[in-house]
């Protein structure tokens, strides 16, 4: 069998030069001849099948001039015929012709295919072919796939909207009864819930800052390491392909820079799988889209249109396309940090084996527009750096954050993968995780975005949150005893605060803040009520209680922003008293929905913020090119690129990549 390297010179198909830097990063990565020479454009898909098609002398196949028959697609499955490469054509006289983008791999795929295709010989088609070919029968059966992934008794799709209609309007009407026949001893019970919530609330935040704190010691002491690692092992195994999908939808704005944020990105290009999924009927994306230079590493998937739009939907369809065996999720306006992929990756390989999920943490590159952008950075310094880590220590359910989240492929299997009709998604496949059995860990890696810096797109977007929040509960809620079984008491009880005491905040915040009344010297309503059953320490209990809250969450909040990039925002924390109150009228707007629209996505638009990124570019150096070193990866994390290796130029013409070579023009 002649080299594949040679038949593409003698086809005049490859640069020599090219096939050369092509076989020196072949010698460093587990990764196929064609695959890399295919992700630097350095060869084209139908040189590349004619040259696979003369070294394994073989026929080529064109799906769209000969039609495959679509019932050896379904015997095979859609999902294995992607994720393989492999179109089932034609059964002919006994033989079923199979064609693969990948010869080299056929013979190891064999024993995994139906035995009813019998007898199987090969035939080649590049990899477009195969899903151009797979969509034009399968399309429509995908969509629905993605839809209805997640059994209907864990989705929210089978919600009965009618007796859910009916218990909101009863218990409004009791609530009004009540106020209006018994007011003092109504408004008592709602202040006993919500006081109940905010001791659940605030002891978990406390235990979880004291968690990561101590975390934080034994860390800088020395004593703790990533699981499975110890000292400076490094990882000898090959660097895996990672596939993440970026969902985007009426994104006029961010295409351009988006693809410039992910060419940031330091991990080898023929390893990297960016899906950029679209809804089909989103010309504004896709008008965009088509206007940017996109290199073969990143992947336009138009979503079919159904009967929601929703963000899980439309990531449930694009992992039908995705390579790689660890997927992650980036969002729109996303900055990943360049060596992101590289701490994934390492945190995998020495994570143990139920480790399904690592989440990293997300931050904002705009936290001096105004004051709700610094407010939002942060909260979200807080719960990204200090109690989602402590949480995860304490061995809780996680809430995922709705990027930044890398699963094992195997994982996202096992647990049907997104729920599409659930607007919180990140958070319900956290609680889905931990019910199979699979953990959620936290890495050291950050992600930069867009602040909402507007008051009534901030209402809308927490209002999204909180009613996913409302529904992954109630979803997960219709069989206590299961969930008590499957997650165990201290995570059940975590999951109540995590999910049900916060809502509580939220709603009922007014309840505490009428005891601010007292402060003025006013009458409060309860005192009557609560002071005769308490021998008179009622209202002091409460205040007291309200204090030492506030003063934890102060505490964390400055814990959180003590480092360099968030110093600035230290006098701004006590100003979160004034900022979380809007989570109020959030809370109701998302209640209202519940009953009225339960599936509305009210999107949050991005690129209001022009941010001034420094968009880092491969140097070019006359006569050479730079090859970084795509070793073992040391106890930093990273793989070393301190001490690119540089060659002699293989040749004078050409342009400029967006891969890891840097060639002079």
């Amino acid at each position: 069998m002649s080299p594949l390297g040679k038949i593409l010179v003698e086809d005049g198909a490859v640069d020599a030069g090219n096939l050369l830097k092509a076989i020196v990063m072949r010698q460093r990565q587990n990764v196929r001849l064609g695959k890399i020479l295919l992700t630097h454009g350095w060869v084209t898909p139908q040189a590349l099948t004619r040259a696979l098609s003369r070294q394994w002398r073989t026929s080529m196949l064109d799906p769209a001039q000969t039609p495959v028959d679509p019932r050896l697609i379904d015997i095979v499955g859609v999902e294995f015929c992607l994720s393989h490469g492999i179109l089932p054509w034609r059964r002919i006289g006994g033989t079923t012709w199979v064609a693969t983008a990948h010869p080299e791999t056929f013979e190891d795929l064999r024993p995994h295919l139906p035995e009813e295709l019998g007898r199987i010989r090969m035939l080649l088609c590049s990899e477009e072919q195969i899903r151009d070919a797979i969509l034009s029968t399968r399309r429509g059966h995908m969509i629905r796939a993605a839809e209805m992934r997640v059994p209907a008794a864990d989705s929210c799709r089978s919600r009965n909207e009618a007796l859910i209609g009916r218990i909101a309007v009863l218990l409004v009407a009791a609530l009004a009864s009540a106020l209006w026949f018994y007011p003092s001893w109504t408004f008592a019970l709602l202040t006993g819930i919500v006081t109940i919530g905010l001791i659940a609330q605030t002891g978990l935040k406390l235990t979880a800052f004291l968690c990561t704190l101590w975390a934080t010691v034994r860390s800088k002491a020395g004593n703790i390491d990533l699981p499975g690692h110890s000292g400076a092992k490094e990882m000898n195994a090959p660097l895996p392909v990672i596939s993440v999908i970026v969902p985007l939808f009426e994104e006029s704005d961010v295409a351009g820079r988006l693809v410039a944020r992910l060419s940031r990105l330091s991990y080898p290009r023929e390893l990297t799988d960016i899906v950029l999924a679209v809804e089909e009927s989103d010309a504004i994306t896709l008008d965009a889209l088509g206007r940017t230079a996109l290199p073969h590493w990143i992947r336009v998937v138009e979503v079919p249109d159904g009967p929601i739009k929703t963000k899980p939907r439309a990531l449930n369809y694009a992992l039908n396309f995705c390579h790689g065996q660890i997927v992650g999720i980036w969002d729109a306006e996303d900055r990943p940090d360049p060596d992101q992929l590289h701490r994934i990756a390492r945190h995998f390989h020495f994570a143990a084996p139920e480790t399904g999920c690592i989440q990293g943490a997300l931050d904002y590159y705009n936290p001096r527009t105004n004051w709700l952008a610094r407010c939002f950075t942060v909260e979200y310094a807080a719960w990204f750096r200090v109690l989602l880590p402590g949480i995860a220590r304490l061995g809780l359910v996680v809430p995922l954050g709705g990027t930044t989240c890398f699963f094992r492929r195997e994982a996202l299997d096992d647990v049907d993968a997104w729920d599409a009709w659930n607007v919180t998604e990140d958070a319900d496949l956290g609680v889905r995780l931990a019910r199979r059995g699979w953990r959620t860990e936290i890495v050291e890696t950050t992600t930069d975005e867009e602040a909402n810096c507007r008051v009534l797109p901030w209402i809308r977007q927490r209002s999204r949150w909180l009613k996913g929040f409302a529904l992954t509960w109630g979803v997960h809620m219709r069989h206590p005893a299961r969930l008590w079984q499957e997650l165990g008491p201290r995570r059940f009880i975590g999951f109540q605060v995590q999910f049900l005491a916060m809502l509580t905040q939220y709603l009922l915040a007014p309840m505490l803040w009428s005891f601010w009344l007292l402060a003025l010297g006013l009458a409060h309503p309860v005192s009557d009520t609560l002071e005769p059953l308490t021998g008179g320490h009622a209202i002091t209990a409460l205040i007291v209680l309200f204090l030492t809250s506030e003063m934890i969450g102060l505490i964390i909040g400055l814990y959180a922003v003590r480092g360099t990039k968030h110093r600035h925002l230290l006098p701004w924390v006590p100003t979160l008293h004034v900022y979380f109150p809007l989570g109020c009228f959030a809370g109701w707007k998302a209640i209202h929905e519940i009953i009225a629209k339960p599936f509305y996505w009210d999107k949050t638009a991005h690129g209001i913020y022009d941010a001034t990124d420094s968009e880092e570019q491969p140097v070019q150096i006359p006569g050479t090119i730079v090859l970084p070193t795509f070793g073992p990866i040391n106890d930093t994390g990273l793989s070393d690129l301190s001490e690119p290796k540089t060659f002699p130029a293989l040749a004078s013409s050409g342009s400029h990549t967006t891969g890891r070579i840097a060639r002079a023009g």
